[in-house]
């Protein structure tokens, strides 16, 4: 069956857009396909979907796993090695969040640096 559209882009509310671009660019081996000054940055990989970042002047983080300022979204992220990855996310500026639903499951939840939840998994 066939949808209405395709993924093009998932865009992330952030306070600094080049900022939180240049730490998912390490993340995901992807380069900058795309800048408005500071209002805008788009990634691109060797697929089709992109992840960009647009300035939220009175930005607030998610506040997972809470209801106040919930989360409206969160990547989940294969890895191969996961040691190798949470050491490299740590060393990017990731924070390794407190609250860990899946460690029985083999993934962990990080914090990128503007707050945003994203997830380490293993491959299926």
């Amino acid at each position: 069956m066939s949808g209405v559209a395709r993924m093009r882009t998932v865009v992330l509310d952030c306070p600094e857009p080049k900022a939180l671009a240049t730490f998912y660019a390490e993340v995901l081996g992807w380069k900058v396909a795309y800048e408005e000054g500071d209002e805008w940055v788009t990634l691109a990989g060797d697929d089709q979907v992109r992840v960009a970042f647009q300035r939220v002047p009175d930005y607030r983080p998610p506040q997972w796993p809470g209801s106040e300022h919930p989360q409206r979204f969160h990547l989940d992220l294969t890895v191969d090695d996961m040691a190798e990855a949470e050491k490299r996310v740590l060393a990017l500026g990731a924070v390794r969040h407190e609250h860990q639903p899946g460690e029985d499951e083999n993934w962990t939840v990080f914090l990128d640096p503007a707050g945003h939840p994203f997830c380490l998994i293993p491959p299926d």
